[in-house]
């Protein structure tokens, strides 16, 4: 199999972050895709840095500052999701999407847990891919409105969230996802509403991927002693309310 054909114009010295306006990092050890992956986000018009172990990853992840991160959940004989935990222990926030063989529910579940904020699948399709790229990568809002609900504070231009006196740390997909409940608050939103205003693109199948950001966010939403505002409608969807 040969390889694309080389990148147009890019920098070969990928320690010095590039003039884009925004910077894609992008770790997979095969080398041809993350150079297919890598001619479709200068095409989109990114500026994209190839590494290929989890050691290089870190250092640029660290120098460079990219605007997002991709990640191969399997790296030969390292994993993605290690790259993943150590950048969030170094309260890195960067976005972070991770490309999965598998789309069962224990994938999704290591993927949120690692702190990666979303995922996409294997093979590799170009268009699919740079959509998700493209709903991480929008400009970022300058609006000062606070959304608020029982005892929960959403500041959108801060990206924060306040339940009492108590900081939610969410991922930027939880964030949407809480954003978008907020929106519409006691409203039944159903799960084909919530796919297409909090992600924007189709997923393959019947993915219950809305599940398991639900159930993250009541994690890290609900203490001991507090309501439960987020509630499930069994068989339609899920309504923010009190009761």
């Amino acid at each position: 199999m040969s390889l694309p054909p080389a990148l147009p114009n890019l920098p070969s010295d990928t320690s010095t972050p590039p003039s884009y306006p925004y910077t894609v990092l992008v770790l997979e050890s095969d080398e041809t895709l993350a150079h297919r992956i890598s001619v479709d986000l200068h095409e989109a018009g990114y500026t994209p840095i190839e590494v290929y172990s989890i050691r290089a990853g870190l250092a640029q992840a660290r120098t460079a500052r990219p605007a997002l991160i991709v990640v191969a959940r399997r790296l030969k004989d390292e994993s993605g999701l290690d790259l993943c935990r150590q950048l969030r222990n170094e309260q890195n926030r960067v976005p972070i999407l991770l490309m999965m063989t598998h789309n069962e529910l224990s994938d999704r579940v290591a993927c949120l847990e690692s702190g990666a904020d979303d995922y996409f699948l294997s093979p590799y399709r170009s268009d699919d891919f740079i959509n998700l790229v493209n709903t991480y990568l929008k400009p970022e809002t300058t609006s000062s409105e606070q959304l608020r609900f029982a005892d929960m504070v959403l500041d959108v231009s801060q990206r924060q969230v306040l339940r009492g006196n108590r900081i939610i740390e969410l991922t930027m997909k939880e964030f949407e996802l809480l954003k978008y409940l907020m929106e519409h608050p006691r409203e039944v939103l159903t799960r084909k509403q919530i796919l297409e205003s909090v992600w924007g693109y189709d997923f393959i199948g019947e993915s219950n991927v809305i599940e398991v950001y639900i159930r993250y966010l009541r994690l890290k939403m609900d203490e001991e002693g507090e309501k439960r505002l987020i509630q499930t409608v069994r068989g339609v969807g899920y309504v923010l309310r009190e009761t």
